[in-house]
């Protein structure tokens, strides 16, 4: 059960000669290594909790998909269980909350600015209060940032190129058919079976954001980036409320503050490192970008999809406040 205190029998003292301050154990989990966007936003997290609680405290990160992917994380922290806190792609609350896909849905944000101003106003509120309620997982902030576009195994400039593409989506039903509208073939695979199934022909693409195209090596078998620039990452910062409320107050006064600050530094160093890792790559002749010059037939077409899902879910309020946004 987490989290879990280091102690021996139910006395919460861990004995070293003499008795001292018992210290609670949090673990957290990311898919991915050290130098991940994600990981470090997590890190950044584990570090202001430290310094704002003030007590002792131990955090244990699990890296690498050592416990898993992120569905299986939102999984845990909802039961209270082996995961207490990490970063989980909206796509996987869908079971709890049909509206929370719905936060990183394709062309939803026009550009960068409209992205954080959105964040900034606090617009996802009514999202996150049914995922906790419902999951009981608290999104304690929002991560993410990075700029997704169509890594392939053939180029694809235009939208007559991308007719019948078989391409790797996220499970959430709203990118099945945004995708679907556009045109291509969609088809939802586990992430870590992306690479081996644009190696084997099962498909020819898949989407995501520079960070993940570096971490997961997928330029060795889609080299071609086509440059769709479809949607910018939320990645909330999740901590399980079965956790936290378990917790004391003024730790958990330390978790909400923690939160939106480690979040907004997980922002900054992925929407500023994801044109330079594009960059790199293509520099050492791994990627190449393949200018997307249909984006606005492209938006065009995917728009009508995307207003049914919002009334289908009951996020019309939220696309309409999203939309009036200026950035």
């Amino acid at each position: 059960m987490a989290p879990r205190w280091e102690s021996r029998g139910v006395t919460g003292f861990a004995i070293t000669g003499r008795a001292q301050a018992q210290a609670i154990t949090l673990n957290g989990a990311s898919q991915f290594n050290d130098e991940h966007a994600f990981t470090r936003c997590i890190v950044r997290f584990e570090e202001l909790v430290k310094q704002y609680y003030g007590k002792p405290i131990n955090f244990i990160l699990h890296k690498n998909s050592s416990l898993g992917l992120e569905k299986q994380y939102f999984e845990y922290m909802a039961q209270g269980r082996a995961v207490d806190y990490g970063i989980v792609s909206p796509a996987h609350m869908s079971t709890f909350s049909r509206a929370a896909p719905f936060i990183d849905a394709p062309f939803l944000f026009r550009d960068l600015p409209h992205w954080n101003k959105v964040l900034e106003q606090d617009m996802l509120k009514p999202i996150a209060e049914e995922v906790e309620k419902r999951a009981r997982v608290m999104l304690v902030g929002y991560a993410g940032g990075g700029v997704r576009n169509i890594f392939a195994s053939r180029p694809a400039g235009n939208l007559e190129a991308l007719r019948g593409m078989k391409v790797r989506v996220q499970g959430a039903p709203i990118w099945s058919r945004t995708f679907a509208a556009a045109g291509m073939s969609p088809t939802v695979i586990a992430y870590n079976e992306v690479y081996n199934a644009i190696q084997n022909n099962v498909i020819e693409a898949g989407e995501n954001e520079a960070a993940g195209v570096e971490q997961m090596r997928f330029y060795e078998v889609a080299p071609h980036l086509s440059m769709t620039q479809h949607a910018i990452t939320i990645r909330p910062l999740c901590f399980s409320a079965v956790t936290f409320a378990r917790l004391p107050a003024d730790l958990q006064a330390a978790i909400r503050r923690a939160g939106p600050e480690a979040a907004a530094y997980g922002r900054q160093i992925e929407s500023t490192e994801d044109g330079q890792k594009i960059a790199a790559l293509e520099a050492a002749g791994r990627l190449k970008r393949v200018p997307f010059t249909d984006r606005d037939a492209l938006q065009q077409k995917v728009s009508p999809v995307l207003a049914t899902y919002a009334k289908e879910i009951d996020a019309e309020a939220i696309l309409r406040r999203i939309a009036e946004v200026t950035s």
